[in-house]
């Protein structure tokens, strides 16, 4: 959540909502000390050249934000590998799922070094 650039107060109220207990700042701190270098590394390491196979989709969910609940979505995009193994090679949140963002979110993996998908599967027929 850090990373994708929340707030640590709207980190406490994500973590309160979703798992129904309050963090400290120095907890949240701590956590996002250890595990923002992997963080990184997973969102800007390079991909493979060709995927046989992806599966994009979005996963849903109500989020309360300054006593506002809101939908957000979670952009996933799974590659499986020539040897056969699966990658999450995308993994974004967005406030509305459509073709357009995800051309964008397309567009991306080609910036980053995937020349090829053989074949792709989604939900995303009829999106505007």
């Amino acid at each position: 959540m850090y990373a994708k650039g929340l707030m640590t107060r709207q980190i406490s109220e994500q973590i309160e909502d979703i798992y129904g207990f309050e963090c400290s700042e120095s907890f949240k701190s701590d956590v996002t000390d250890k595990i923002l270098k992997d963080i990184e590394e997973w969102q800007s390491r390079p991909f493979d050249k060709i995927y046989p196979i992806v599966y994009i989709d979005a996963v849903h969910f109500s989020v309360r934000e300054d006593n506002i609940v809101k939908k957000l979505a979670a952009y996933v995009i799974l590659g499986i590998d020539i040897e056969g193994r699966k990658d999450v090679i995308s993994l974004q949140i967005g406030e509305n799922e459509s073709s357009k963002y995800w051309l964008g979110v397309l567009n991306e993996l080609k910036n980053r070094g995937v020349q090829d998908i053989k074949g792709a599967k989604s939900d995303l027929k009829g999106r505007k």
